[in-house]
């Protein structure tokens, strides 16, 4: 019991970050109807700028830690969600009257680009997290271990996951975010500029995906350049799984993935998880590939 309490708290720990990561897939997907393979990396280059910006004389040791992680995350986020607002400029909306499978294609040329941009930039080897980034603070609830860098991630990530439901669902912007994704042309009629709604999707997704970027680093200290595709894939896989297009549905696959993920490492093998997570996106696009929540086609605004 107590095994499975521990990996229910690791895996909603890691499910916290897909969920992030998946907003961004589903998102893009719910207002231009195109799987966006270079999210994974705004989600690489975030952790790389967290990276730094620790590492920095200007925030290594010389502020209050709290401080210091809190202008991190928020740089970090900025920082990746300009380089989202300049990748949909340059790589995207010239390509906004082609097909989809065209802007696919784009989308994973941009994908190399950047992971090879990071490479040259930062180097091949891993890099690590300064050990002191996070307090080394642990506590014994009922026999079960729980450390400050998970309650951290789970109650950022939460927060985050929360104001962006409300901001789609309860602001002026948020329904001309909806309208937008049921037709572009309608939204236009209404006043609405499109083209700005996009921008504002692909600076919300990538800042997103910058913070569980360093919410990942912090967690497991070490990050590399390849980082992006993996946790990329497995955020898409949480954005099926809740059903794309859908942000509650997001949040929801990616808080299950995550759990599952670690149920299944802690009773089959930890060597298998990421073939466990790949065996349920198939299972899901064969059996249910609306997702479980459905996907979300249209809705009143």
């Amino acid at each position: 019991m107590v095994l499975f309490i521990e990996q229910l708290v690791n895996g909603l720990t890691v499910g916290a970050v897909y969920s992030l990561v998946a907003l961004g897939y589903t998102m893009v997907y719910g207002v231009m109807r195109m799987i966006n393979f270079a999210h994974g990396d705004f989600f690489m280059i975030g952790s790389y700028l967290g990276f730094t910006l620790i590492s920095s004389a200007f925030l290594g040791r010389t502020i209050p830690l709290w401080v210091a992680l809190t202008i991190m995350v928020l740089f970090s986020m900025g920082g990746v969600g300009a380089i989202g607002i300049i990748v949909e400029r340059a790589a995207y909306r010239p390509l906004r009257k082609t097909s989809r499978l065209t802007a696919v294609v784009s989308a994973i040329g941009v994908s190399i680009f950047l992971q090879n941009a990071v490479m040259l930039i930062w180097g091949p080897r891993y890099r690590a997290y300064p050990s002191w980034s996070v307090p080394d603070v642990t506590w014994q609830v009922g026999g079960i271990y729980i450390n400050l860098m998970q309650v951290l991630i789970l109650s950022i990530s939460i927060g985050l996951m929360v104001a962006l439901y409300f901001f789609v669902q309860r602001t002026t912007v948020g329904a001309a975010i909806r309208a937008t994704a049921i037709d572009h042309d309608t939204a236009r009629l209404m006043g609405i500029d499109v083209d700005q709604i996009i921008r504002l999707i692909f600076l919300i997704g990538p800042a997103l995906g910058a913070a569980a970027g360093v919410l990942l680093g912090l967690y497991y200290r070490q990050i590399h350049f390849t980082v992006g595709w993996t946790y990329g894939l497995k955020a898409f896989t949480a954005a099926i799984m809740g059903g794309i297009g859908n942000i509650p549905g997001a949040m929801a696959g990616g808080l299950l993935l995550g759990i599952l993920e670690m149920l299944g490492a802690g009773y089959i093998s930890s060597a298998w998880k990421d073939v466990f997570v790949f065996f349920i996106l198939i299972l899901l696009l064969i059996f249910r590939p609306t997702g479980l929540l459905g996907e979300r086609i249209a809705e009143k605004v």
